[in-house]
């Protein structure tokens, strides 16, 4: 069968499979689902774990040694075989269908496959595991997918997420499920359960003064000023690295850029918001920055990050701070810089 991350928490409260095949390059879900696998093992008496790593040279006997072995300290063991970067070979496969055709009840096998790609889930051994136990698919989740998640993480953690609350943390997360866990976690401490609104997330928090990148680039979106230079001196005197404030203000030019070529053209600004991953509540302030940003300055602002680029690297002898100022107060005020630098 097959079980989707988001619903293994409800298959695994129906019991049992005989075995786990995990596999996808979405690392958080993999080692969660792992860990929720294992947990539940744990809990139906399956106190001792065998681990088995299939690297290059495995002796594919050590699995059927395994399978048969007595456990020495419990009456059910868990068998975790991890297999690097997917690639078993015929001794490998013929391993695991022979461990499928006769799974013993008193054991358990998890394999976590990271490498494995989609084509060899139609291998004969995968397909064979997928007959007899459960197959975990773990990759990346699609926006909306991402959103829904979060919202459910954030609803676990005592929070009332107002709308908008989950697509804010799901841009900030950049498909990163970590990234997005961790976003959470900190809310966590700054803030008791309960309600979490918008202004919550932003940075601008006058009991703490506490800033952070994407409170820069939505203040200049927002056209805000003093805020933006505000902002960008307090990342600076917190040690915030001066290559992520490039990042974040290069991502958001790219964008604005994109969207501006695509309205010279007539076109619609949704596949641009999607391509993006804008969130529905940030697009109405793009739209409305648009208008007072020609698309002569966004390909400047673009070459202006490039030129910080170089003075992060040592490659020019001017401040980048300095420069990431202008680029940020170009962003606010729609005008080119005066004194453009060379990218």
């Amino acid at each position: 069968m097959q079980v989707r991350f988001n619903r293994l928490a409800g298959h695994l409260k129906s019991g049992l499979a005989p075995l786990y095949l995990v596999c996808g390059d979405e690392p958080y879900q993999l080692g969660e689902a792992a860990r929720l696998v294992r947990e539940k093992a744990k809990r139906e008496g399956f106190d001792e774990r065998e681990l088995l790593d299939a690297e290059a040279g495995f002796d594919w006997g050590q699995l059927t040694a395994a399978a048969e072995s007595m456990s020495l300290f419990s009456e059910r063991k868990l068998i975790e075989l991890r297999i690097g970067n997917g690639k078993i070979g015929k001794e490998g496969s013929e391993a695991i269908c022979e461990y499928c055709e006769r799974p013993c009840p008193d054991n358990l096998l998890l394999i976590l496959a990271p490498g494995l790609d989609r084509k060899d889930l139609k291998t004969k051994w995968s397909k064979r595991v997928e007959e007899v136990g459960a197959l975990i698919q773990v990759w990346p989740l699609k926006v909306q997918e991402l959103e829904d998640w979060l919202e459910q993480r954030l609803k676990a953690a005592g929070f009332t997420p107002a709308q908008g609350v989950a697509a804010m943390l799901a841009e900030r997360a950049e498909g990163n499920l970590l990234a997005g866990v961790q976003e959470v976690e900190k809310l966590r401490l700054l803030h008791e359960p309960g309600a979490l609104r918008l202004d919550d997330l932003l940075g601008n928090l006058a009991d703490s003064a506490r800033f952070d990148l994407f409170a820069l680039t939505d203040a200049a979106v927002s056209g805000d000023r003093i805020r933006a230079q505000r902002v960008l001196t307090v990342l600076r005197a917190e040690g915030t690295a001066d290559a992520l404030v490039l990042w974040v203000l290069a991502r958001e030019i790219r964008m604005l850029a994109d969207a501006a070529g695509t309205m010279a053209r007539r076109g619609s600004l949704s596949q641009v918001f999607a391509t993006h991953r804008v969130p529905k509540m940030r697009q109405p302030g793009i739209e409305k920055a648009l208008r007072r940003l020609p698309s002569s300055v966004l390909s400047t602002l673009l070459q202006q990050c490039a030129a910080v680029d170089l003075m992060i690297k040592g490659l020019s002898g001017e401040d980048q701070w300095h420069r990431l100022a202008v680029i940020a107060d170009c962003l606010c005020t729609g005008v080119g810089p005066p004194d453009a630098v060379a990218g």
